[in-house]
């Protein structure tokens, strides 16, 4: 069994989990989960996800607005945001992002409350967790201006983007894609990034790694991608779980 597995993704709010989220959480310790970043993706799940931290050891919380959320958000909210920023467990602001993916027509209410949020985590000392979707020119434009800490998850640019946020000093996540059959650009970014810029996760419950695509994800799969990622790097499942794992402690600040 693998171990130090260090999930730096992870929504386990999701109505996927409601029928079995407690024992799932109390067993993943044991199948080898050293860590998980588990990301709000507006005021209640970012509450959420903060008392569920307490809940668990090993579980740390992320808390902010998502994107496809901004119906969610209303004026007051970075003040709550910012209030649960003084959790001991709150390691990190995010997710936010922007995805053009979906909501073409809501991007300067995107980009704005994306700047909003960066700038906070800045004020804060924060990291933050980045979501791009089809949204890469304005990701860049926005992390360029404002040099936050942080980590670009679930990455689906190119090389040359992906060169152009690690000399920004960010991380680059990776997680189940870089399975996918057809999962060029995931596997040319596995190969190229410094191994101290490197951070695996699930995304879970979704971006499920083969053998396993379709079904729900959680932490304990990550060996899979980790698998993959060793592969494409010529080294070991291991190396890259604890080499990930140690860059995850780093960003987010976790001794």
């Amino acid at each position: 069994m693998m171990n130090n597995i260090f999930d730096s993704h992870a929504h386990y709010d999701d109505g996927q989990f409601d029928s079995d989220r407690n024992e799932l959480l109390a067993s993943l310790e044991g199948k080898g989960v050293s860590g998980v970043v588990f990301c709000g993706v507006n005021i209640p799940t970012s509450k959420f996800s903060v008392e569920t931290a307490h809940q668990y050891g090993y579980i740390y919380s992320a808390v902010g607005f998502h994107p496809l959320n901004l119906s969610d958000y209303k004026d007051g909210d970075l003040e709550i945001i910012k209030e649960l920023c003084k959790d001991e467990k709150v390691v990190a602001i995010g997710e936010i992002g922007l995805d053009y993916h979906y909501e073409k027509e809501s991007r300067h209410e995107q980009l704005e409350l994306a700047e909003k949020q960066i700038i906070l985590a800045n004020e804060l000392a924060l990291p933050v967790i980045f979501h791009d979707r089809e949204s890469h020119e304005d990701t860049l434009n926005l992390l360029k201006k404002h040099k936050p800490k942080g980590v670009v998850h679930c990455f689906s640019g190119s090389v040359e983007t992906a060169k152009e946020i690690v000399k920004l000093g960010m991380y680059i996540g990776l997680g189940g894609a870089v399975t996918f059959k057809n999962a060029v650009k995931p596997a040319q970014v596995a190969k190229y990034v410094p191994s101290d810029r490197l951070l695996i996760e699930t995304d879970c419950p979704y971006m499920t790694p083969v053998p396993f695509r379709g079904k729900r994800n959680d932490s304990s799969l990550i060996p899979y991608t980790a698998q993959k990622i060793a592969e494409i790097r010529e080294t070991t499942a291991q190396e890259i779980l604890d080499l990930t794992a140690e860059n995850a402690k780093t960003l987010f600040n976790i001794k």
